[in-house]
């Protein structure tokens, strides 16, 4: 019990200094590239969903 608390409290503040850092030194996306990213984000979590359905039969 102990090591999942000590896990659970390791992923915590990892999670807060990544928001921190992000929020502190991240800039926001243009939309041109936002717009490049959704193009391929789709397709790419379609592929993922596909190759996971085989694995899973397989």
């Amino acid at each position: 019990m102990n090591n999942l608390l000590l896990i659970l409290l390791f992923i915590f503040g990892g999670v807060a200094v990544m928001v921190v850092l992000g929020e502190r030194f991240g800039t926001p996306a243009d939309p041109e590239r936002q717009q490049q990213l959704r193009r391929w984000i789709m397709p790419l979590v379609g592929l993922m969903l596909v190759l996971s359905l085989v694995k899973f039969y397989l």
